[in-house]
């Protein structure tokens, strides 16, 4: 029997060369060694307000991307988190195995709490035990993470095996796929930090969406280090990092790639790079416009019954084995 992947992406702000490099790529290859099931976790965007309408118009805007990136609906499962109630379910009964000091120890609630300070929701707090139940109900064997959602998963594992400590052996323990190159990509206008879609500077990314022009102002205008040399050099982060986006889209070694950049500029490397992503995004752009509404609702039906199908099961276990009777 195949081993099961899960990932999923939150249908806020706009996905990123980012996003694609380090995890929509990396679902496309797994997706042919596993039994995958890829989610638009919109349950979890709410955690801070969101307008209604733009919402639900982002949460298909990210199946389309994911299908457009060559997650095939005939060998994958792809569905919305809200149409699977059992993750909310499973959500509620995990929040009363974690302990409120491992949440509170979580970086990315610290970071997030500071910013909003008394406007902190109960649902950012507890946000981990939701991901938790998208993890468990799939009794998931490994989940494509970037580094910043390691101590989730390792909160999962924690909570998976405490349960399974209480209550008897109900969840298998997840492990984390995270790709040797490109699982972190860094903003354009600052290489110490992350590639972000909730960053108020759009000009730290590259949009999956973004238009030719769009591409080439935004590379035009990224930041540089220090020196003239176009080579990857860990203590030169800018320049790395960009010819570590363009090593991914041009599957070329980083011994070809300094080869071709010998004696040329920054913006040269800027204006190849430019290239390379417009070649690329324009027809993953074309293939985005090509799926209709009523292709998405099927595709998105049939991947919520799928993923159904197994909540249930992982759901009705976890009833039993603490005691919550049915009728």
């Amino acid at each position: 029997m195949a081993k099961r992947i899960f990932s999923g992406a939150q249908p806020t702000g706009n996905l990123h060369i980012g996003n694609y490099l380090g995890a929509l790529r990396n679902w496309v290859a797994l997706q042919h060694e596993y039994e995958s099931f890829f989610c638009v976790v919109d349950l979890h965007a709410i955690t801070i307000p969101q307008d209604p309408e733009v919402l639900r118009e982002k949460t298909r805007e990210v199946a389309r991307l994911y299908l457009a990136a060559g997650i095939d609906p005939a060998v994958s499962t792809i569905f919305i988190q809200s149409d699977v109630q059992e993750h909310a379910e499973l959500a509620w009964v995990l929040n009363c195995v974690v302990r409120i000091g491992e949440l509170e120890r979580m970086t990315q609630y610290k970071d997030k709490s500071k910013k909003q300070r008394e406007n902190v929701s109960a649902g950012l707090l507890t946000y981990p035990a939701l991901m938790a139940a998208d993890i468990l109900l799939y009794q998931t064997d490994l989940v494509p993470v970037g580094q910043d959602q390691k101590q989730h998963l390792e909160l999962t594992r924690d909570v998976a095996e405490r349960f399974n400590r209480d209550f008897g052996e109900t969840f298998r323990i997840p492990d984390a796929y995270i790709p040797k190159v490109g699982a972190r990509i860094q903003a354009l206008d600052d290489p110490l930090k992350k590639m972000s879609k909730s960053d108020e500077n759009a000009n730290g990314r590259i949009g999956l969406l973004d238009d030719a022009d769009t591409i080439r102002r935004k590379f035009k205008r990224a930041v540089t280090d220090s020196g003239t040399d176009v080579r990857f050099d860990e203590t030169r982060p800018a320049v790395t990092n960009l010819l570590t986006v363009y090593q991914l889209l041009t599957n070329q070694t980083r011994e070809e790639i300094e080869a071709h950049f010998a004696g040329k500029g920054y913006a040269q490397l800027k204006g190849d790079l430019a290239d390379a992503t417009i070649a690329f995004l324009e027809p993953y752009q074309e293939r985005v416009r090509g799926i209709s509404d009523e292709e998405l609702g099927r595709i998105l039906r049939d991947g919520a019954d799928k993923a159904r199908a197994i909540a249930e099961v992982t759901m009705r276990q976890v009833k039993e084995r603490m005691g919550i009777v049915g009728a």
